[in-house]
């Protein structure tokens, strides 16, 4: 491939990919507003388990979904030191907890649909964190002296409705062609109702979590509406759960909470689609560009009819043809 061809390709990648932000931006500035809700950075709602867990209100929870999760025993929330990236917005992606306890960096994702890809998203995080951590502390990277740094633990606790394993590992090197020097590896957790019964039990928090979820999709599945569906949870939620005043105290942001990650949802599950969709394409224009390069190749057919046959423009044809340094009738 020629310097030129080279530039052409990336110039079109841009375009395409320029044109796509602007298409799923659009698609859910129109979700947002069929929802009823304002489109703002000072309106946006964090995740509803962010809300929980990640709230410096609330370390205590916090705390005791750590110690569900690792079979520790730590007493003092304010162990937990937040260091959560509040404006980390990379390729769309928002960092949702992250803190410091015990000299360990933990890094903690919520996710409602299964993602292969989360230990890149950790690798970016991380990069981010430990440069943060680093300009904080004394710390100097051209030290004849090892310089400790608190170690990383990534979790992604799942919680969609398509069936996983209660426990699994991803990593970053099962996206390699090859082996490479870089690994990250992310414990995913399943949250839902009912599974990992011995953390839930360990952590009330997070089994009324679980809970509240469950209750609002097993009311959507007898046809209410999302908003209703929310109203109803909150109200039959047991008295003793410890987060119910919590989250009756700030009912709207939940119910906004639910709204924002369900239009989310959708708008990401329209983009996967399209995604097929171009792919397809794409894949047929790459087989339409080989026929007309084979025919040019052959020589004696005139552009009309090689157009003809693979199903490209007369212009495209000609084109490919000055590109291959092919003369045409």
């Amino acid at each position: 491939m020629t310097v030129e061809e080279i530039l052409r390709q990336k110039i079109e990648e841009m375009e395409k990919t320029i044109s796509g932000l602007t298409k799923q931006n659009e698609e859910y500035r129109n979700l947002i507003k069929d929802s009823g809700l304002k489109d703002t950075k000072k309106d946006y709602k964090d995740r509803l388990f962010k809300f929980i867990f990640g709230n410096p209100e609330n370390k205590q929870w916090t705390l005791s979904l750590y110690n569900a999760i690792n079979g520790t025993n730590y007493k003092n929330p304010d162990d937990i030191q937040f260091n959560t990236i509040g404006d980390a917005v990379y390729m769309r992606m928002k960092n949702d907890i992250s803190f410091i306890v015990a000299f360990e960096m933990d890094l903690w994702e919520h996710q409602s649909s299964f993602n292969p890809n989360m230990p890149m998203r950790f690798f970016i995080y991380g990069g981010r964190l430990y440069e943060k951590y680093i300009a904080a502390s004394d710390y100097y990277q051209y030290s004849s002296m090892l310089q400790p740094v608190p170690r990383p633990v990534c979790v992604c606790f799942y919680n969609g409705t398509k069936e996983q394993h209660e426990r699994q590992v991803l990593k970053l090197s099962d996206a390699y062609e090859g082996e490479g020097d870089i690994e990250v590896k992310v414990t995913m957790l399943n949250i839902n109702y009912g599974k990992n019964q011995h953390m839930m039990e360990s952590c009330e928090p997070l089994k009324e979590y679980a809970w509240l979820v469950d209750a609002v999709r097993r009311h959507q599945s007898e046809k209410m509406d999302l908003d209703a569906a929310v109203d109803a949870a909150l109200d039959e939620m047991p008295d003793e759960y410890v987060i119910k005043t919590f989250l009756l105290e700030n009912r709207a942001e939940v119910k906004s909470m639910f709204l924002t990650e369900y239009n989310e949802e959708k708008v990401m599950e329209k983009e996967r689609q399209e995604g097929h969709r171009e792919g397809r394409q794409e894949g047929r224009q790459e087989r339409n560009i080989e026929v007309a390069s084979d025919m040019l190749k052959a020589g004696g057919m005139s552009v009309s009819f090689i157009a003809q046959i693979s199903r490209l423009s007369e212009e495209a044809v000609r084109k490919l043809a000055s590109t291959l340094g092919i003369a045409i009738l």
